[in-house]
C-alpha cells in the first residue's frame, strides 16, 4: 500500500514499517511524524479511512487520538504556569473552591496532573454523556471524595483528567478549555488538533476501529477497588467517540483530534526548549515542572509500574522499555497512539492511527515505530 509525505533518507525504515503495517492489516490508516530542531525529518500518512476501504486517509485526515489528548491539556496548563497565573503546587480550590468538598481541601493542582488526586473517574451513576455536559461532569466531581489518600500513588485518571484540569483553565481564563487551547496553542502553531470539534469539520474525521476488550477481568477486580471504580465510572466505548455529540464535547482526556503532524508540532514545544518555528509558549524553567517526578510505583488503576511528572509521562523500562531513559516525557492512547518528547534530541515522535490494538498506553505498532526512529539516530 501507497505511504505518502516526506521522510528524510535516514528515517526510510519508518517508511518502510508503516507500508508493511498497511499491507499486512495490522493498521488500516495512520499518520507517523518526526520533528528534530524544528524540521519535520517524517510527515507519512497513508491506509484508509474507513473499514470497507473506501476513501483513503489523506493528508488532512485527522481521527480521535483519546489518551494522547492529555498532553495536550497539560500544555495548555502549563501555558497558564508559564504566564504566572496557574501555581501547580497550589491547592486545586484555591482556583475552583467547590472542589474543596469531601475532603479534598488539600489536593494540589499536581496532583491532577500526575493521577494522583484519589479522584481517578466519577462517583455512580455516571453514564457517557454526562462527561459532554461540563457543567455536570465537574460539579460531580467537585462533590466525590478521593478514593485514596492524594499524592501517595497514582491511579491513571482515564476519562476524567481533562475535566479536572480543564475546570482549573476555565477558572483562571473564563474560558472552556478546547476554546483556551485553540486560542493559546494550537492557532498560534497553525497546528490542526482540537478539543472539542466544529461540525465543519467533521468530514475530515476517520472513526476509529474499535480494539479488543480491555484486558481486565473485572468479574475479578474488587468494586470497591480505584481500577474498578474507575473502569466502570463511566465504562469506556471506543463507538461513543463515532456520534456528533462526542465529537463537539471538550473532552480533554480522551476526544483530542488531530493527526501525527498535529501532535508532534504542538509537542514539540516541550522537546525544543519552549518554542516551535519561533514561537515560545513555555521557558525552560516551565519545561522542568513536567520533570519533577511525582509518583514511581504500581499505578492502582492499570496495575503496571508507571512514573508521572506532572502533566506527562516519565520513562520506566520495566512498562515501556522502548522509552530511553534520560529528559523525555511521553504519553499514549487507548489502542495504540503515542507521542514521545525527547528532551536531550530536542525530537518529537507521533503516530496516530484507526486501528486500536489491545492496550491503554501505545501498542505493538508504536513501538515498532519508536524503535526504529531511535535506530535510525543511532
Amino acid at each position: 500500500m501507497d505511504v505518502h509525505g516526506e521522510c528524510d533518507p535516514r528515517f526510510e525504515k519508518v517508511r518502510d514499517l508503516l507500508g508493511e503495517s498497511l499491507d499486512s492489516g495490522a493498521d488500516l490508516g495512520a499518520s507517523v511524524a518526526v520533528v528534530i530542531d524544528d524540521t519535520m525529518v517524517v510527515d507519512l500518512w497513508g491506509g484508509s479511512t474507513d473499514a470497507e476501504q473506501t476513501a483513503p486517509w489523506g493528508r488532512d485526515t485527522i481521527t480521535n487520538v483519546w489518551s494522547t489528548t492529555k498532553t495536550m491539556t497539560s500544555l495548555a496548563a502549563l501555558v497558564l504556569v508559564e504566564r504566572g497565573d496557574l501555581d501547580p503546587y497550589a491547592p486545586v480550590a484555591r482556583y475552583w473552591p467547590e472542589f474543596a468538598a469531601n475532603g479534598k481541601e488539600a489536593i494540589e493542582v499536581r496532583h491532577l496532573m500526575s493521577h494522583t488526586s484519589g479522584v481517578s473517574g466519577w462517583a455512580q451513576p455516571v453514564v457517557v454523556e454526562d462527561l459532554y455536559d461540563s457543567e455536570k461532569s465537574t460539579s460531580m466531581l467537585a462533590a466525590q471524595a478521593p478514593w485514596w489518600e492524594p499524592g501517595s500513588a497514582s491511579g491513571y485518571h482515564a476519562l476524567n483528567q481533562g475535566h479536572l484540569v480543564g475546570e482549573v483553565v476555565r477558572r483562571i481564563t473564563g474560558q472552556s478549555l478546547g476554546t483556551f487551547f485553540a486560542e493559546a496553542v494550537a492557532r498560534p502553531l497553525g497546528a490542526d488538533f482540537h478539543i472539542g470539534l466544529d461540525p465543519s469539520e467533521f468530514h475530515r474525521v476517520s472513526n476509529v476501529v474499535p480494539p479488543p476488550p480491555l484486558p481486565f477481568d473485572m468479574a475479578a477486580i474488587d468494586p470497591n477497588s480505584p481500577a474498578f471504580k474507575t473502569f466502570t465510572g463511566p465504562p469506556a466505548d471506543a463507538t461513543a467517540s463515532w456520534t456528533d455529540a462526542w465529537r463537539r464535547a471538550e473532552i480533554g482526556a480522551a476526544n483530542g483530534h488531530g493527526n501525527a503532524r498535529s501532535v508532534a508540532r504542538i509537542q514539540h514545544v516541550v522537546a525544543n526548549g519552549g518554542t516551535t518555528d519561533g514561537v515560545r509558549l513555555l521557558s525552560p524553567s516551565t519545561i522542568d515542572v513536567i520533570f519533577d517526578e511525582q509518583s514511581d510505583g504500581v499505578d492502582l488503576v492499570l496495575g503496571v509500574p508507571l512514573r508521572f511528572g506532572i502533566g506527562y509521562g516519565l520513562p520506566q523500562q520495566d512498562t515501556i522499555p522502548y522509552i530511553p531513559a534520560g529528559r523525555v516525557c511521553f504519553w499514549g492512547g487507548w489502542g495504540g497512539s503515542i507521542i514521545v518528547v525527547d528532551c536531550d534530541r530536542r525530537m518529537t515522535i507521533a503516530y496516530m492511527m484507526n486501528k486500536m490494538e489491545a492496550g491503554i498506553i501505545g501498542g505493538l505498532r508504536s513501538e515498532a515505530i519508536v524503535t526504529a526512529v531511535y535506530n535510525a539516530l543511532s
